[in-house]
Formats: structure tokens, sequence, C-alpha cells
């Protein structure tokens, strides 16, 4: 497994009846431990409702044709930032893309490649911002984060039964 042989593919909102499948099979290899968890049940749910909005974006990748991971989130709905309620002031441009989803199947963590998705789904995004939330159970994860340019402002819990994550912003165009 090597993630220079692994093939990044890119997908919008049309694709997502296409792909569905494979971010539900990916969750569930990644998540297979939690799979009894009632939040983590609901998944089914996110990715319907991330890929029904505008401006849907997802990266899979593919290591000899089979999925081993994926990125994905879409603009955020302008005055509902994740981040909003943690700053002063809004920066100047609060364009915002929200980054809902980052996994990686186990057999393919510590290769690289979710920096890769990471980037891929950045990559050519006009937002001046991105967010993302974090489990704070997982202070690795938001450490990685950290050095891939985000800075953590605050705390979020979206729902009743969800971590109360840890809001992570960047700026897009430094």
């Amino acid at each position: 497994m090597s993630t220079v042989a692994v093939e990044l593919r890119h997908f919008g909102h049309d694709d997502l009846p296409a792909i569905r499948q494979t971010l539900l099979d990916v969750h569930a290899d990644a998540y297979a431990d939690a799979m009894d968890d009632e939040f983590t049940q609901r998944f089914p749910w996110f990715v319907d409702h991330w890929g029904s909005r505008p401006g849907f974006a997802c990266v899979i990748g593919y290591d000899d044709g089979e999925p081993v991971g994926f990125a994905y989130g879409a603009p955020a709905v302008p005055g509902r930032e994740w981040w909003r309620e943690h700053l002063p002031e809004p920066p100047a441009d609060p364009s915002t893309f929200a980054v809902s989803e980052l996994m990686v199947r186990p057999a393919w963590r510590k290769t690289g490649i979710s920096a890769r998705l990471h980037t891929a789904l950045l990559a050519h995004r006009s937002e001046a911002l991105a967010v993302l939330l974090v489990d704070p159970d997982h202070p690795k994860v938001q450490a990685l984060y950290e050095t891939w340019g985000y800075r953590k402002v605050g705390h979020r819990q979206p729902f009743p039964d969800s971590p109360n994550f840890a809001v992570m912003l960047r700026d897009l165009h430094r």
C-alpha cells in the first residue's frame, strides 16, 4: 500500500447516487468498532444531507480500484459558519468551505493519504476559509490538522448525542 499508487478522483453533487454506497462502505470499515453508537449509525443521513448541498465536493482515493478513503464537504451557509460564534468579529472575507468528513480505512492509515485527500478537496476552492470539527477525544488528529494550518477557535456540539467538537479554522489563501 503506497500513497503514490492511490488515485484521487473528484466528485460533485450530481455524482452522489454513484458514490453513495462507496462512502458508506468506507465508513463501515473505518468505524467498524463504533457501529453500535447511534451517532455513528446516522452516517447515511449525513452523506445525503451534505451530498444534497450546492457546491458539494468529494475526493475518493482508490488503490488499484479499491476505495481507501475520502474527504467531502460543501460551502458553509453564510451567517451559519461553525466558527462564527467563536470569533469576536468576522474575517474580511467570511466565505467558508466546511470540511464535513475525512476518513481513511484502517489498512491505509498513517500512509499520508489523509493529507492527500484533504489537499485535493481544498486545492481549487474559491472560499477564503476552511472549517472542520474534530472530536477532542482524538488529540493526535487535532494536532495533525494544526500541522495543516488549522487553529482551534472554540467548541461546538451540533447534536445532543454528538461529541463537543473542537472547531478548527484555516485560511485557504495564505
